[in-house]
């Protein structure tokens, strides 16, 4: 019995010593807390009931401590960007740095708390603004007390799609730079970096914002008009909708077709709070600036178009040294007739219908008599830039300017028939002219026929006169 009792006491005695033994060692252990460059996070004094004294450490330097209420600022990095609760004495580092990573303790009576603060810093290339075409370069740096962990990194688009990416290889694990693919407008919104590792076991998202500035319109399209028609040119900016914090300058210029010169309209700008205004420019070029127009919108309308007006309009956005455009071809129609006026019985005309520049192979023009027949419709060939028609009937005659099956623009021109007498008096006209001209040629050859007659009288005459002279000569010369 005294045996056993001896080997109990002993197994007692050795479970108290490892216990004691155990107890700065469980201490040892850090639990392992992320935070993100720039944030703010909080650091758990885990434990703490009712303790008025806590003193919180960053690598054995005093950051802060409370002692009844009263705060007391120490001498570590992170003082000043730190403060304690007073009611969960947890830790909070304001604008955390890359640099804030390490050991962070909390102290309160004979206990401690020890935190692995494991920082993340993400940055993006040209500070998240981008233009259409630019290409993101996100950096992503860690730092630790610890050995830096290798990390597998994935990156989601606004529409939490998985974005493919280019991993350029840096000589530090501390640095990973991933390399997109050039930027469109609608890449604009709340990213996600997705982050893995283990050990240590590390899953964290850092959302980071996209802003790409441009136009809600497409880089290019066509609008068409008709001469003496009026005809609005929008361009939609997207800086309001994306919370484009930056300023921005832009002009919108109109290149006319065949010639290289261009011309400015207005320029534009915008602030800050975003607020847009523009200015005009032009004094020569009839255009005007609606009032009541979109916020975020450059507008002009020309109210009364004419031939010479189309050509290329271009909207250009410029930032930090770099721009992007876009364009609206504006295509006008007209039709005309070689014969003006009212069309006399049994003579023709011809109608022409015609546009300012080519067309694409997808549209075309097309005459059509209104009521007509099948054989009342002329087309025009591709890329050809008018069709004639010949009328000789009075009639509306239609010219539609189609695309893809779809009649964008029209105009008619209405051919009249000419009153009765008139076209008597033509029939006149023309046999009247004939008897004319026929007189003419008649009494033109009269004349040169009686001149003639003249002519070779005269020689005759001539010619009795030289004979008769010679016989008197020759008489004179005998009777001497």
């Amino acid at each position: 019995m005294e045996s056993c009792g001896m080997v109990v006491s002993s197994t007692l005695a050795i479970f108290f010593v490892l216990h004691l033994g155990l107890i700065p060692i469980m201490a040892q252990q850090n639990e392992l807390q992320i935070g993100i460059a720039g944030q703010a996070v909080i650091l758990n004094c885990r434990g703490i009931h009712d303790h008025s004294y806590v003193i919180w450490k960053y690598n054995k330097v005093v950051i802060r401590l409370i002692d009844h209420l009263k705060t007391l600022k120490g001498k570590a990095t992170m003082a000043d960007r730190s403060e304690i609760n007073a009611n969960n004495k947890h830790l909070k580092v304001l604008d955390l740095r890359l640099s804030d990573a390490g050991i962070y303790t909390c102290e309160y009576g004979s206990l401690k708390v020890s935190i692995s603060l494991h920082v993340f810093q993400l940055t993006l290339s040209l500070d998240g603004h981008f233009l259409p075409n630019d290409v993101l370069e996100l950096t992503l740096m860690q730092n630790s007390s610890h050995t830096l962990p290798d990390l597998n990194i994935t990156l989601f688009n606004s529409n939490n799609n998985i974005v493919r990416s280019e991993l350029l290889q840096d000589k530090s694990p501390q640095k990973y730079t991933l390399k997109l693919k050039q930027l469109e407008t609608t890449d604009s919104g709340t990213w996600m970096c997705h982050i893995l590792s283990d050990p240590p076991s590390i899953n964290q998202n850092i959302p980071f914002d996209v802003k790409v500035l441009g136009f809600q319109n497409p880089n290019f399209e066509r609008k068409y008009a008709t001469v003496d028609s009026s005809v609005i040119l929008s361009w939609h900016l997207n800086f309001q909708k994306i919370k484009w914090k930056k300023g921005l300058t832009g002009q919108l210029y109109w290149k006319q077709e065949e010639t290289a010169i261009t011309h400015e309209l207005l320029d534009f700008n915008a602030t800050a709070q975003g607020q847009l205004h523009d200015t005009k420019k032009s004094r020569h070029f009839q255009f005007e600036i609606p009032e009541s127009k979109r916020e975020g919108t450059i507008e002009v309308k020309l109210p009364k178009v004419r031939f010479d007006h189309s050509g290329q309009y271009h909207c250009q956005l410029a930032y930090n040294g770099r721009n992007t455009q876009s364009s609206i071809e504006l295509v006008v129609m007209k039709v005309s007739a070689n014969h003006v006026g009212p069309l006399p019985r049994g003579a023709q005309m011809t109608l022409i219908c015609q546009v300012s520049t080519s067309l694409p192979s997808n549209a075309h023009l097309r005459w059509e008599h209104v009521n007509g027949t099948q054989m009342d419709i002329k087309k025009s060939k591709e890329h050809e830039v008018k069709v004639e028609v010949n009328v000789s009937a009075a009639g509306v005659w239609n010219c539609h300017l189609i695309e893809d099956n779809d009649r964008k623009i029209s105009l008619n021109y209405p051919v009249e028939e000419a009153p009765v007498w008139i076209s008597y008096a033509v029939t006149g006209a023309s046999i009247g002219g004939s008897v004319l001209v026929f007189g003419l040629v008649f009494f033109i050859s009269g004349i040169n026929w009686h001149r003639r007659r003249q002519r070779a009288k005269r020689m005759a005459q001539a010619r009795q006169y030289l004979l008769e002279n010679k016989t008197c000569q020759c008489q004179h010369r005998l009777n001497k």
